[in-house]
């Protein structure tokens, strides 16, 4: 049996401003998905038998057995919001024997739009800056990712984002907190949270859950700054804090209030998957 792997992603910044040609702040996570394959009559195997993001991928693949899982799975009511769709994809075409690349077109017509920061993050792995689809690799310490208790659904959020007329001002503010972020993460976290909330009230967007708002206050009381991660609503919130013990101490905050912190570790690109654990299985 062959497998590979595709790390997920998480949004540090810039969300929604990218759809407008934005920068975005993108890190690949080892929360992914992995394909395997075995040798047999033509299969794709997905846990919810959703196939449009990797049937494309495969279509001029070898005859086989296309077994797509999460990895590895995560014990949470709701999927948190790695770019699962995105890395299924990529994980698919290197499956096919294609460029993890021919992922950015194929998910892109599938999904009727979107931004392709998730495909790249999910290729190229690693920490990148993004802007107008081109990525670059940059330097920025790693978040606290917290689990919001509920999963969130992009696509409403981003159409009215994009029905909305004050987008203009907006990527302004969006691209001046990127910048800010890779310099002080604290401050630029705050300063991306507070253009966010403005255009989410402005474009009567559904931001801020009360999870998410819970995981920000904590992370305020702790001399740090959190932020949703992608579209709001849900999904997870990434924090940074100003030192070790800062860390320790909203990290037991956020479990001891049912808001699980996850492991997150940034991740390489995507490729083969040296050890194939077929026991673990969850929605990709």
């Amino acid at each position: 049996m062959r497998a590979w792997f595709a790390p997920g992603k998480m949004v540090l910044a810039g969300e929604y401003a990218v759809l407008d040609g934005g920068p975005a702040l993108v890190a690949a996570v080892g929360h992914g998905v992995a394909c395997e394959f075995s040798p047999g009559a033509f299969e794709i195997l997905t846990p919810d038998g959703d196939n449009r993001f990797v049937a494309p991928a495969l279509e001029e693949a070898p005859p086989g057995r296309y077994r797509f899982r999460s990895h590895p799975g995560l014990d949470l009511p709701g999927k948190p919001g790695f770019g699962g769709s995105a890395a299924a994809c990529v994980v698919a075409c290197l499956a096919a024997g294609r460029p993890a690349l021919d992922a950015r077109e194929i998910h892109a017509r599938v999904q009727g739009g979107g931004s392709g920061v998730d495909v790249l993050a999910s290729a190229l792995g690693g920490m990148l800056r993004v802007e107008g689809g081109k990525a670059s690799s940059v330097e920025l310490a790693m978040p606290v990712v917290v689990y919001s208790g509920r999963s969130a659904s992009t696509g409403p959020r981003v159409q009215q984002y994009l029905g909305w007329s004050g987008r203009e001002a907006f990527l302004r503010d969006s691209e001046e907190a990127v910048a800010l972020l890779l310099r002080e993460p604290i401050a630029g976290a705050r300063a991306a949270l507070a253009a966010l909330q403005r255009m989410s009230e402005q474009a009567g967007i559904d931001y801020l859950s009360p999870g998410l708002a819970r995981i920000v206050e904590l992370a305020r009381a702790h001399g740090g700054a959190a932020k949703p991660s992608g579209a709001g609503g849900g999904d997870v919130a990434v924090a940074w804090l100003p030192d070790e013990e800062a860390e320790r101490a909203f990290r037991a905050a956020c479990e001891a209030q049912g808001l699980p912190v996850i492991e997150a570790p940034l991740a390489g690109p995507a490729g083969a998957l040296a050890s194939p654990d077929p026991g673990v299985s969850s929605s990709a």
